[in-house]
């Protein structure tokens, strides 16, 4: 993990430990906010507000190759990025979170 805050990397391990699991419907998967908001450095609320408002960009990879049957998640805020691999079941491989360094629009 990368661009930790001071503290930050104990609290991401401990929620790493605990098993994250990502559900399915009809395919296509299913995050809960209370799963994400964390580590986009946000509560809730707070997340949902920016999902609404179009400020957090998801994407969805599927493997191949060697990787097929897994799935990445990439969620990123105007300040976070969290990336979730996950198996084929739904569980939550590995996370990663980086921190988003704005750039300045092209004069």
């Amino acid at each position: 993990m990368n661009s930790l805050l001071p503290g930050e990397r104990s609290r991401n391990l401990r929620r790493e430990r605990e098993v994250m699991r990502i559900d399915f419907k009809n395919g296509q998967p299913l995050v809960e906010a209370v799963q994400i908001a964390p580590l986009l450095g946000l509560d809730v609320i707070g997340f949902q507000v920016l999902m609404q408002s179009g400020n957090i960009r998801t994407g969805v990879e599927r493997g191949t190759g060697n990787d097929a049957g897994k799935l990445r998640l990439t969620f990123q805020s105007p300040q976070w990025q969290a990336r979730l691999t996950c198996a084929e079941d739904g569980t939550v491989l590995t996370t990663s979170r980086l921190r988003v360094v704005p750039t300045d629009p092209p004069h």
